[in-house]
């Protein structure tokens, strides 16, 4: 018996009760069609020149396209040669899935404070934070805003520490004239549903050096040095190490395609939409927005800092009105599964206990950045 399946006439536009959404221009349905026609939904020629697209756009030699951010950084880790007893210097101000990718490679998390305006780590936190175990630092770009660990890379380099960036916020933002992706040894990008660029689901790591490349592709391969082609060619293949299966498969890349070519579309529109909320909060007593520094950024959400004592209720107050307000991130160093680690940041739990996002996604309208300030504004008052 043969089922049919009916895409809906009309999807609902996600409003101010979401607090992220994917967003899609149209093309991506006849890109689907175009890869579901030809049969091959693996890693196929799709998916390399979704790779050779990135490496274009972003300025770099090489792209390595993989099945998730989180893999990304997994595999990024594995490449820079980290493993058990080894530390890793990550913020706790992130998604869990950053520590998790530090504890999937036998590494141990080395917490470090952030920056209170930006969320970010800094140098001088980085150093403070750094140990004689210490063989990676891990910065997140918060919010989509590039990390200027600049004033530190001699010392990293002196100890032969790498810097493998989390950019799952920062795809198309700058650091100085380049792109994120440009200037680190190791940068990680997260093409999730609710990402600048969204793949439906994947992730991509850009390595600064052939060896890496070629490092990163075999280990998302399971180990296996020789390609799909040269293994459809031949009786055997050969395993030459640890790896797993973590290709992005052609349907995502198809998408991701389309994504890039609305770039232009995509950065003007987050940035206006993160400006129209700084100039809708500024008179809000009380209400602090967190700074991307929207000129070089290419915005992945907007967080706000609130008194303490008013958070929670806050939070409470916006979901009853129909805002899809959020926390990111509850820290990391006070989660059950990374208590071993816990150590004394008082900034990073200060700001844990203040954080709200609000929604932030390109199917906003217009006015909505002032409704939803002005929902804060009540919630706050107690009305």
């Amino acid at each position: 018996m043969s089922v049919t399946y009916r895409v809906p006439s009309q999807v609902p536009i996600p409003g101010i009760e979401r607090n992220a959404a994917p967003y899609l221009y149209g093309p991506e349905h006849e890109a689907l069609s175009r890869v579901l026609a030809q049969g091959q939904y693996g890693h196929t020629a799709e998916t390399e020149e979704f790779e050779s697209e990135l490496a274009s756009f972003l300025g770099v030699p090489d792209v390595v396209a993989v099945a998730s951010g989180t893999t990304a950084l997994q595999l990024a880790l594995h490449a820079a040669g980290i493993s058990a007893g080894d530390e890793v210097v990550v913020p706790s101000m992130t998604f869990c899935a950053t520590v998790q990718a530090v504890l999937a490679v036998g590494a141990s998390p080395r917490f470090a404070e952030i920056d209170p305006d930006t969320l970010c780590v800094t140098a001088d936190s980085v150093a403070a934070a750094l140990t004689a175990s210490t063989r990676a630092v891990l910065p997140v770009l918060y919010g989509g805003r590039a990390v200027d660990l600049d004033p530190l890379r001699a010392e990293l380099t002196r100890r032969r520490i790498t810097v493998v960036e989390d950019a799952a916020h920062a795809f198309g933002s700058r650091h100085g004239r380049l792109r994120v992706g440009a200037t680190g040894e190791l940068t990680c990008f997260s093409f999730g549903p609710i990402k600048n660029l969204t793949c439906g689901q994947g992730g991509a790591v850009v390595p600064r050096h052939p060896l890496d490349a070629a490092a990163l592709r075999t280990l998302r391969g399971l180990g296996i040095a020789e390609s799909a082609e040269q293994r459809a060619a031949a009786t055997g293949y050969r395993v030459t190490g640890h790896g797993l299966r973590a290709g992005l498969p052609a349907l995502n890349a198809a998408i991701g395609r389309v994504q890039l070519a609305h770039r232009d579309r995509a950065e003007r529109e987050r940035r206006t939409l993160w400006t129209a909320y700084r100039e809708a909060l500024a008179d809000i007593d009380g209400v602090r927005t967190v700074d991307v520094d929207v000129a070089r950024s290419v915005p992945s959400l907007c967080a706000v800092r609130v008194p303490i004592e008013q958070r929670d209720r806050t939070f409470v107050a916006l979901r009853a009105a129909g805002v899809g307000v959020g926390v990111h991130y509850p820290p990391n160093h006070l989660q059950p599964a990374f208590r071993a680690w816990t150590r004394p940041m008082p900034v990073t739990e200060q700001t844990g206990r203040e954080i709200l996002t609000l929604p932030f996604h390109q199917h906003l309208r217009p006015g909505d950045p002032a409704r939803v300030a002005d929902a804060l504004r009540q919630a706050l008052a107690g009305r």
